[in-house]
């Protein structure tokens, strides 16, 4: 079986700090496999101005319809592009390949961020047929403020405050399977769960998840739950597959706890997988990782 080559996710030590800043600059695409289709920048919804936009790889021999895996970056929910995605090469797997940028928290507060990934799901349902994409079968993964959007989309489908007004109404935005990488799961625990040495100061005013939610999480009760994925999980989720450094000094290892206990409390298929020794990004030599979300989509999306 070919693997799944996956660079080191971006490690945003300072996610909830004021020291990240947004690059002034965006990459140059990304050159795509010989055997692949890309197409850039493709504008998926028009919520103001600045249209959100995706990135789409379609393998060039594919037949009838694949699989698809919807990338969405980490950043703070202030920085990051989807041009870093390392999921491209689960084009040689036989999938689709997907990744979005979604409007940061200097442009709009939550939950215009989940409004965005939403109106991305739909407009690839809606525009399944074009891009050889199977509706029926779509995945997310995100990393850390990724992490965080596809848990929420593997649990509030259907929300009518979490969906937005954005296009293709008529199309779902649930998804089939997540897997979410050292995500922010809880915005009204997150503090409490940090340890004396970790980077977190989420209730601070000018905190990045302060910036989402429009200000300190403790002043935000209401707009803090909504922006928490452990609040909507029933048996109705999505399955999903969590993996977490249990020296992650950003996002606490028990923000992956809480949410893995909720959905095993649900009765929702869930696997937690502990990165021994890593950090926030992982950083290292793990072939596990890649095997595992390999294995992960390859049962929910293609088994189905």
């Amino acid at each position: 079986m070919r693997r799944l080559t996956m660079i080191p996710a971006l490690a945003f030590l300072f996610l909830f700090t004021t020291a990240y800043a947004a690059p002034t600059t965006r990459p140059a695409p990304p050159k795509a496999p010989d055997n692949v289709d890309a197409h850039f920048d493709v504008e998926y919804a028009k919520p103001n101005d600045k249209p959100p936009l995706l990135d789409l790889f379609v393998p060039k021999d594919a037949k009838g319809k694949l699989p698809l895996v919807v990338a969405i970056h980490g950043g703070g929910w202030i920085g990051g592009d989807k041009r870093y995605t390392p999921l491209v090469p689960l084009t040689t797997k036989g999938y689709v390949v997907a990744s979005i940028n979604y409007r940061f928290s200097n442009e709009a507060i939550y939950p215009a961020q989940s409004h965005d990934c939403k109106a991305a799901i739909r407009w690839l349902r809606a525009n399944a047929a074009e891009y050889h994409i199977d509706p029926d079968h779509v995945g997310v993964w995100g990393d850390s403020a990724g992490g965080h959007l596809v848990a929420l989309l593997g649990t509030t489908n259907g929300n009518k405050k979490l969906e937005g007004e954005e296009g293709n109404s008529k199309m779902s935005s649930g998804v089939q399977a997540v897997c979410d990488f050292y995500g922010p799961t809880d915005m009204l625990s997150i503090n409490s769960q940090a340890g004396p040495d970790d980077q977190i100061h989420a209730d601070a005013p000018e905190s990045l998840v302060s910036k989402l939610l429009g200000g300190p999480a403790p002043d935000h009760k209401e707009n803090a739950n909504a922006a928490s994925p452990v609040t909507f999980v029933t048996k109705e989720a999505a399955p999903f597959l969590i993996m977490h450094g249990d020296k992650d000094p950003v996002v606490p290892l028990a923000q992956s706890e809480e949410l893995r206990d909720a959905l095993q409390k649900a009765g929702v298929e869930v696997e937690l997988y502990v990165v021994k020794g890593s950090g926030h990004g992982f950083g290292g030599n793990h072939p596990e990782i890649p095997e595992k979300v390999n294995a992960f989509f390859d049962k929910h999306l293609k088994s189905q």
